[in-house]
């Protein structure tokens, strides 16, 4: 009966142990998934810093500008096409555009083609490709196989300003001048252009941005020649277009 009772109890010892060790298994378990899991939580939070540290990080060029009479030194800011540029600087950019745009000389006629593509909305640049294309008979590439060459001269540019405030509208008046050789008489024609034109992000495109660094947008360019009876002749003698038309 003795022996019963000692089997008893070492049973009863030896299951209680066994309750023990898997109850400290247990513990060690969840103590080893709290520690993964905060762990894992501590990953995370660090990634989503260091991914809101990351623009704080850029390296960003800037131009130091000291003044020659006074000395005094400042940063010139950088522009992000966000803010509204004086109207002396869109007009200078339309000057520009119009020069570009109208003349022709057959030495800068690949240059100013690609500069004039890079002031030109989408929609604009398919109308001025159609327009140098070989297959348009009024193509300047066509028109001054003769060696002719066009200048251009602005005369006037007069912003309007629409009923909602926007003032977005222009119109240019500019004299072109061909002449047929280097000695031969000029021939000047009187034109009138509106612009309908807009800023936008500068482009990210170095070549690009080295002739447009402002991002100005030329949406739309209507020009007609201003005085009746006059000969016509370059880029500015095709039918006007719209943005997006056709000649």
């Amino acid at each position: 009966m003795s022996t019963e009772k000692a089997l008893a109890q070492y049973f009863d010892e030896a299951a209680s142990w066994d309750a023990d060790r898997a109850a400290q298994a247990a513990r060690s378990a969840r103590v080893a998934w709290g520690v993964a899991v905060t762990a894992v939580f501590i990953a995370l939070a660090a990634t989503c810093a260091m991914a809101l540290l990351a623009p704080l990080k850029r390296v960003e060029p800037f131009v130091i500008r000291v003044d020659d009479s006074t000395g005094l030194v400042d940063v010139v800011p950088i522009y992000a096409g966000a803010s509204k540029l004086p109207e002396t600087v869109t007009r200078y950019l339309l000057t520009h555009y119009v020069q570009v745009c109208e003349q022709f000389y057959w030495s800068t006629a690949e240059r100013d083609y690609e500069e004039c593509g890079a002031f030109n909305s989408a929609d604009r640049n398919q109308v001025w490709a159609a327009q140098w294309a070989l297959s348009n008979p009024n193509s300047p590439l066509n028109l001054h196989k003769d060696g002719s060459e066009v200048s251009v001269h602005v005369v006037s540019v007069i912003f309007f300003e629409r009923a909602t405030g926007a003032t977005d509208l222009a119109q240019v008046r500019y004299i072109r001048t061909s002449r047929t050789g280097d000695e031969a008489a000029a021939h000047e024609t009187h034109w009138i252009a509106n612009v309908e034109f807009t800023y936008v992000k500068p482009s990210t495109d170095v070549r690009t941005r080295q002739w447009n660094p402002l991002g100005f947008r030329i949406l739309e360019f209507r020009a007609e020649q201003e005085v009746p009876g006059e000969s016509p002749s370059g880029p500015a003698a095709v039918t006007p277009v719209r943005a997006g038309g056709v000649p």
